[in-house]
């Protein structure tokens, strides 16, 4: 069974992370700047939950705010399920399912080290059945054995 450490370590755990404080136009910016959907938050290096292009259209959009004036810290999503970094990625997917998340925080203790997104998941899980099928013709063909 494959486990969450094994998409950190092939997509790496290059975190970008804002201060709650910061506009959300500001953070915006930075997604789109990154070509990214979320970005996670943190205040004295302590994680404090993550802001997403969802929260962005259903916290500020649709409720007419002004995202130059509404900070970070309004909008972000604070209670998302924590993964641990040995966690399965079948948990990870169940967890994503069950809340309708696109994203979910890795955490090593109380530091936070990644942050696993749906589409990490998809690759994944293509890259395993990738194996699997390749181990599958080298065994039909006798390649390997």
């Amino acid at each position: 069974m494959k486990k969450i450490i094994q998409i950190l370590n092939r997509k790496g755990s290059n975190i970008i992370h804002i201060e709650p404080q910061l506009s959300v136009h500001d953070a915006l910016q930075i997604m789109s700047d990154k070509n990214i959907g979320s970005l996670v938050v943190t205040q004295e290096n302590q994680y404090l939950g993550i802001i997403t292009e969802r929260d962005y259209a259903r916290k500020v959009m649709l409720k007419g705010k002004n995202s130059a004036e509404t900070t970070v810290a309004d909008i972000m999503t604070t209670d998302f399920p924590l993964l641990a970094e040995e966690d399965s990625i079948e948990k990870c997917m169940q967890l994503m399912t069950e809340n309708n998340l696109r994203y979910l925080p890795v955490m090593r203790g109380v530091a936070i080290v990644g942050l696993i997104s749906i589409m990490d998941v998809v690759q994944e899980t293509i890259l395993s059945q990738q194996e699997t099928i390749s181990e599958l013709h080298q065994y039909i063909s006798g390649s390997s054995y």
